[in-house]
């Protein structure tokens, strides 16, 4: 205990030098963070302001925000001493070492300036991308956040969405709707076709150009299929395809005709 004491007094200076450092690293760490935060929130609020895609904006202000932080930490060490000099230089190394390990991550990060660079979808845009569909809300470095229908939220990586193919369903302001309807092959299809075109007449929300297409597509094994193709400005799709399977239901029964089951005939021979 005695030594203690003795090794404490003889270095006090020492140990009150480096106390105070390590309360000023300490500073710079906690200050830093905040100004990496609130750097990060600037620039999304300026890219806000002149109208970026917020997508964009996130993405951005997430770099912004990891170069802060990174010259906080190197600042913090430089402060207790630390030569940053050869720790870069250690961190370099290690970076290319650790770079080989994550090569997942980094195809992430590289996927996602892709995204950026070439817009495949925005922030608000409906997609379908990396297997997963949803409302997109933000590109970050790693990821990009979408919103499901039925409000959840998936994390799909960059690397996962620009290795496959990415279906955009807001990009254009109309949409064709594809219905098939099968018929009874004793119902009579001039008056079906017609059955039909009164049902898209009577839909306010189709478009007039392009025009509607009711035709007959395949004599199948059960029924007679229509194609019904009409065309409704993007945000109306869901709406109005609900709103003409059930309208269509409606049509053919009260005309009496018939939705056939699938069906197969059986011939039984006797065999003595």
């Amino acid at each position: 205990m005695d030594s203690i004491l003795t090794w404490l007094n003889e270095n006090s200076g020492l140990i009150l030098h480096y106390g105070i450092q390590a309360v000023i690293a300490l500073v710079i760490f906690l200050l830093g963070s905040r100004i990496a935060k609130f750097c990060a929130g600037l620039t999304e609020k300026a890219f806000d302001k002149k109208k970026v895609d917020k997508a964009v904006g996130s993405f951005v202000s997430s770099i912004v925000y990891a170069i802060v932080f990174a010259a906080t930490i190197l600042m913090a060490l430089s402060q207790i001493g630390i030569e940053t000099t050869s720790f870069i230089a250690i961190l370099g190394a290690a970076g290319l070492a650790v770079g080989l390990a994550l090569q997942g991550s980094l195809s992430n990060f590289a996927s996602g300036v892709l995204i950026i660079l070439l817009r495949p979808f925005k922030s608000g845009e409906f997609v379908e991308a990396g297997g997963k569909m949803g409302t997109v809300k933000k590109i970050e470095i790693f990821s990009t956040e979408l919103r499901t229908p039925d409000n959840k939220v998936i994390i799909v990586p960059n690397s996962q969405i620009m290795s496959g193919a990415i279906t955009n369903f807001s990009r254009e302001s109309t949409r064709r709707i594809d219905l098939v309807i099968g018929v009874s092959y004793e119902a009579d299809l001039r008056k079906t076709k017609e059955v039909l075109q009164s049902v898209l007449d009577a839909e306010s929300r189709l478009l007039k150009d392009p025009a509607y297409t009711v035709a007959v597509s395949e004599l199948a094994d059960s029924s007679v299929n229509f194609i019904v193709r009409p065309w409704v400005n993007s945000g109306d799709y869901w709406p109005t395809y609900w709103s003409l399977l059930e309208n269509i239901k409606i049509a053919l029964d009260d005309a009496d005709i018939a939705i056939p089951y699938p069906q197969m005939d059986v011939h039984l021979h006797k065999q003595d």
